[in-house]
């Protein structure tokens, strides 16, 4: 699987994008054979639709690709990816497409096109290749799609082969492939360096529980980058069911957007410090797994009294968060899969994110629309905040009541991030449950080229 552009436009097939209202003048500039041929194949342009053009010696002429309007373009994204996926093996090229078109989007789905998951099954290789425009920016998209099939990856990848030690691994190979540094500690290294509740909600594994720090760059504005790492939620001893058992190999996609945003960053160059925070760890159960109605003391000195024991995921970023929050920062920024309330509010393609600044807002939801990465805002509601105060602690893990669980999520992780930055909260979900245009089932980054294109507004680049 490579998901970059054509080396050269030498013998490129040339690909026309048309609009459906635009069809009938982009025919009539066509030669006669042309004409008669995009008339037998009764071709109207629609979205994801599109004709070859055959020339004398029965090879391809061209392509044309239908765009639709704008109505239909509206309910997806990544359209000319439906056709990138089933175009004959080949080296293509854009040669017109309407003022309407999303170039760097479609791009970007053309090779987000050719993401496979093939760990443990061969798949058919993609086989159109396209070239890259001299308008656009060929190595930005390419890092953006290396940075998100490694998201991908690292969620598809089933616990067997993606526990702590495992996910340690990607880290670390990570931060060589960039030259950033890397500390981790591990097991009793948490318990000795006051990490608490990381060591908690994971010593009931057989894998122990760590803490993964990277750091990049030393110029710049400080970004830190904390990603829920749950490579398995059985629900600790509030066990799930089987049903919502089946998916929690991705409760770590928290870590995998960050690890992939990191990559982009890191590819790009971008000016700024980097650090990455990633607490790593499965709630399993055993003997020494914690209970309900335990009472943890958490690295910033908070108490949290646990109503839910599968309500981990914000245990183990607070004490991430309390530690990214000791050093003077610009923006801390926290990914997790952590409520299915996040999923009744929105749905699995809208990324909900939390944030109190309305600039950050402001510049996030404009980078969001440009880039085609849902984001949608929900409130850090503060009269909120008395129901995650339970009577013998600072803090409850699990409000009872069910009501506006995402918000109360995050509001208590809000509690550990204080002092010295603004702080970014996102509550993702990481999976593309049915097929779409350059989303194969699987895995999915979510918010990340959202924030990466935001960089430069949220930190002054």
């Amino acid at each position: 699987m490579t998901l970059k552009f054509a080396q050269n436009k030498t013998n490129a097939t040339p690909i026309h994008v048309v609009e459906s209202d635009g069809l009938s003048n982009f025919v009539e500039g066509l030669s006669g054979s042309a004409r008669n041929w995009v008339a037998s194949q009764e071709f109207r342009a629609g979205l994801g639709h599109f004709v070859i053009v055959p020339n004398a010696d029965g090879g391809i002429d061209s392509v044309i690709a239908g765009y639709g309007n704008e109505t239909v373009r509206k309910r997806g994204r990544f359209h000319l990816a439906t056709v990138a996926a089933v175009l004959p093996e080949g080296k293509y090229k854009l040669e017109t497409f309407p003022a309407s078109f999303d170039l760097e989007t479609e791009l970007l789905g053309w090779l987000l096109s050719g993401y496979s998951f093939d760990r443990y099954k061969t798949r058919p290789a993609h086989k159109a290749s396209i070239v890259a425009p001299a308008n656009c920016d060929a190595a930005k998209l390419e890092a953006i799609a290396a940075g998100e099939a490694l998201t991908r990856d690292l969620i598809n990848t089933p616990t067997s082969d993606m526990g702590p030690p495992q996910l340690q691994e990607a880290f670390e190979t990570l931060a060589a492939q960039h030259g950033a540094e890397t500390v981790v500690r591990v097991g009793q290294d948490l318990l000795d360096q006051n990490f608490p509740m990381i060591h908690t909600v994971g010593r009931a594994s057989a894998q122990e529980p760590r803490l993964l720090e990277m750091r990049w760059g030393s110029k710049g504005p400080k970004l830190t980058l904390v990603g829920k790492g749950v490579c398995f939620d059985t629900g600790g001893l509030n066990i799930k069911p089987g049903a919502s058992m089946g998916l929690m190999k991705k409760d770590m996609g928290g870590s995998a957007a960050v690890l992939g945003l990191a990559h982009m960053i890191m590819s790009l160059g971008l000016p700024i410090q980097l650090r990455v925070l990633v607490p790593a760890v499965e709630n399993a159960i055993d003997g020494s797994a914690f209970r309900p109605q335990d009472v943890l003391t958490s690295r910033k000195g908070l108490t949290v009294e646990i109503n839910n024991t599968d309500a981990e995921g914000r245990l183990v970023l607070a004490d991430a968060l309390a530690l990214a929050d000791e050093e003077e920062t610009d923006l801390i920024v926290s990914m997790a899969t952590l409520t299915g309330a996040a999923r009744v509010a929105v749905g699995p393609d809208l990324a909900p994110y939390y944030v109190d600044a309305q600039s950050d807002a402001s510049a996030l939801e404009e980078a969001a629309t440009t880039v085609a990465d849902p984001v949608w805002r929900m409130p850090f509601h503060d009269p909120y905040e008395a129901m995650i105060e339970p009577s013998i602690a600072d803090l409850d893990n699990a409000p009872k009541g069910g009501f506006a669980g995402s918000i109360t999520a995050a509001l208590f992780l809000r509690r550990f991030v204080t002092e010295n930055a603004r702080y970014m909260h996102f509550d993702i979900y990481g999976w593309q449950p049915k097929s779409a245009p350059a989303r194969p089932v699987g895995g999915v980054g979510q918010g990340t080229r959202a924030l990466l294109e935001a960089l430069p507004k949220l930190l002054d680049l």
